[in-house]
């Protein structure tokens, strides 16, 4: 099992589609508050979009505040299918906000095992998809005014799915782009839901009360 929460939306059981426990607030669109849903509230005009592999994620964003979500073909027999397709959105659209999410990572993890050589030629695979994102980025005119993320939902040990150790629980946060400080680390906590606040900071959206996530000031430039 792996607990998922979303500042106020709690998903206990694996495969949930709606939150095991009450959410403190409901907006619009009858779940919890997402980035996307402030974004669009905020940003009426705004393109924002959700591709991915995993078909559990449109459960857990809100698609009725995007213009477009797509899941891609099964990455096993398309491994490219995503990339492709985070590529043309991004060319064709131009995105204010997008979420591109792969799977084939989680799911070496929990075949190869963590930290073992297959699962990292998984990750320099994806590392190809990524420069193909930032080549499409170019491509559309917007990469100087892109910000990018990368991160995960949880660690691993072996094949596990999720525990209570640091392995398990750490997970990568990367970013860079407009208004992003160059080079560094900062040593400050974050948990996973301050990835949303930041992403709000640096689209200068209020935040919701109700979230408890922080926005990492410390790696957005002075304005």
């Amino acid at each position: 099992m792996c607990g998922r929460c979303r500042s106020g939306r709690c998903y206990t059981e694996w495969g949930s589609k709606t939150p095991d426990f009450p959410s403190r607030a409901i907006g619009e669109h009858g779940i919890f508050p997402t980035v996307f849903q402030i974004a669009r509230r905020q940003m009426p005009d705004a393109e924002i979009g959700c591709l991915y592999e995993w078909d559990g994620i449109k459960y857990l964003v809100d698609t009725l505040a995007m213009n477009y979500h797509a899941q891609a073909p099964d990455f096993q027999k398309h491994p490219e299918a995503l990339a492709d397709m985070a590529a043309e959105y991004i060319k064709t659209k131009k995105p204010t906000l997008a979420a591109i999410c792969f799977d084939n990572p989680d799911h070496s993890g929990h075949t190869d095992g963590h930290d073992t050589p297959g699962y990292y030629a998984t990750l320099k695979q994806l590392d190809v998809y990524v420069g193909r994102i930032i080549d499409a980025l170019k491509e559309a005119g917007i990469y100087d005014n892109t910000a990018i993320i990368i991160t995960a939902d949880h660690g691993g040990i072996d094949k596990g799915h999720g525990g209570r150790t640091m392995m398990e629980m750490e997970t990568p946060f990367i970013i860079s782009g407009k208004g992003i400080r160059k080079g560094g680390e900062f040593k400050e906590s974050m948990m996973q839901y301050d990835v949303a606040a930041t992403i709000a900071a640096l689209l200068g959206l209020e935040q919701p009360q109700v979230w408890v996530g922080r926005p990492m000031t410390q790696v957005i430039e002075e304005r």
